[in-house]
């Protein structure tokens, strides 16, 4: 059941719907943002001369240099007076991207996370667990408004505390558990170290984001826990989470608010549109934020576009779970990998846990890579068979082997239990 009406109104009405809020979004950020003035006074392209999203493509992109170059507030349309919230991206090197909101921006955020969290097949009265981290990141305070918006009520736990996130979701009967992929699976390894089953959690739904989920992970998240695991994107130079969302009824990718947040999918190398389903770099642009109007930002996540009419009745776009990030290309003896790549392949092959690392070096100037993978907990696979299968499908699906591989057992890799986990250290630099 959609949350609003656009999210199945016909492909014109959506459309009607962009066009108009792209010319306000354009003539706001022209007129009130000296970067993208600049930027278009460059291209030679006036707020007049976009009448529709056909024009998208004349507009300049913008980059996550961009947001650093203009650290802190460069890119705010608003002055400091009309901001509600700040809040900064999760990025590890260099200064964070400063994102800000004006209260219409709050509301419309909270508005498509409550479409989110109704998609997934959270209803009004259920009781969500959310182990987002709250603070400057977005996804805590993100996932709390949003199901508040619902009129759900929020556990506002945040990450962390996994014994006390146990208890709490058993003891208070929780329906539906928010976090990241790989935190799902470190909650069913610490319940099993509790002596519980995860299966016997009360929970029936995980909705995960902030990194990327394969199918394998998936599949062990809800095979682990028992539950559903829907897929929520989003990223704080957009609005933070929500931007997209899968519906419990497919699972067949997630749907783009697109009367939000206007969609494309871009050759990486050279930024040029590509066919309808073939895969690419994701490029947004806001319909109607008012703190932080964003003009085609190169997301660096890779993945593709569907148009179809979904099972569930909504016809917003579809873009594919990401694979992977533009800017995570290795390249190893001239070979071009995406971690996301070796991922399929190897968690593919029955005895292997969702849990792998790659560690790349040099060694007399030659590109090394050492890949780290888990036994699963439980197989009868021994170490040497386990390795010839994992040789074996990487050479045949990647044309690739690694100069070394590790089998280690159960737990045998690091875990964290806050924030995202880093599975490649490139020790080369």
């Amino acid at each position: 059941m959609v949350h609003k009406p656009i999210e199945s109104a016909d492909r014109s009405e959506i459309r009607d719907h962009q066009a108009e809020r792209l010319r306000e979004t354009v003539e706001r950020a022209y007129e009130n943002v000296p970067f993208y003035r600049e930027k278009l006074d460059e291209a030679g392209v006036a707020p007049a001369d976009i009448r529709g999203v056909e024009d998208v493509t004349a507009l300049p992109m913008t980059t996550k240099e961009d947001f650093r170059d203009e650290y802190p507030d460069g890119l705010f349309a608003v002055d400091d007076d009309e901001l509600t919230r700040i809040h900064a991206s999760s990025g590890t090197t260099g200064k964070p991207k400063i994102v800000g909101y004006t209260d219409a921006d709050v509301d419309v955020w909270s508005e498509v996370v409550a479409r989110s969290l109704a998609a997934s097949g959270v209803e009004a009265g259920d009781t969500v667990q959310n182990a987002y981290g709250y603070g400057l990141f977005t996804g805590g305070l993100g996932l709390h408004y949003g199901v508040e918006e619902l009129g759900a009520t929020v556990i506002p736990i945040g990450g962390g505390q996994t014994q006390r996130q146990i208890e709490l979701m058993a003891d208070l009967e929780s329906d539906v558990f928010t976090c990241t992929p790989s935190y799902a699976l470190y909650l069913a390894e610490t319940a099993e170290e509790m002596g519980h089953d995860p299966r016997d959690l009360p929970i029936s739904t995980v909705i995960f984001g902030a990194e990327p989920c394969t199918d394998p992970m998936r599949e062990e998240i809800e095979e682990r826990l028992g539950v559903t695991g829907i897929d929520i994107y989003g990223l704080s130079e957009i609005i933070g989470p929500g931007v997209s969302n899968e519906c419990h009824e497919a699972q067949d990718g997630l749907h783009v608010w697109e009367d939000h947040f206007y969609p494309e999918v871009v050759d990486p190398r050279t930024g040029e549109p590509v066919e309808e389903g073939e895969e690419g770099e994701l490029v947004l642009t806001t319909l109607t934020k008012e703190a932080l109007p964003v003009l085609r930002y190169r997301t660096g996540d890779l993945t593709t576009l569907t148009y179809d009419e979904c099972e569930c009745g909504r016809t917003m776009v579809r873009m594919d779970n990401v694979t992977g990030r533009a800017d995570d290309l290795l390249i190893v003896r001239g070979v071009n990998l995406y971690p996301s790549e070796i991922e399929h392949a190897v968690l593919d092959v029955d005895g292997v846990a969702p849990h792998y690392r790659i560690d790349l070096d040099r060694e007399e100037n030659l590109d090394v890579m050492e890949l780290t993978v888990e036994r699963a907990e439980g197989t009868d696979r021994g170490h040497a068979e386990l390795r010839e299968e994992i040789l074996e499908r990487l050479a045949n699906v990647l044309s690739f082997t690694p100069d070394e591989l590790s089998i280690v057992e159960p737990g045998g890799i690091a875990r964290t239990e806050v924030g995202k986990v880093q599975r490649v250290y490139d020790h080369r630099s």
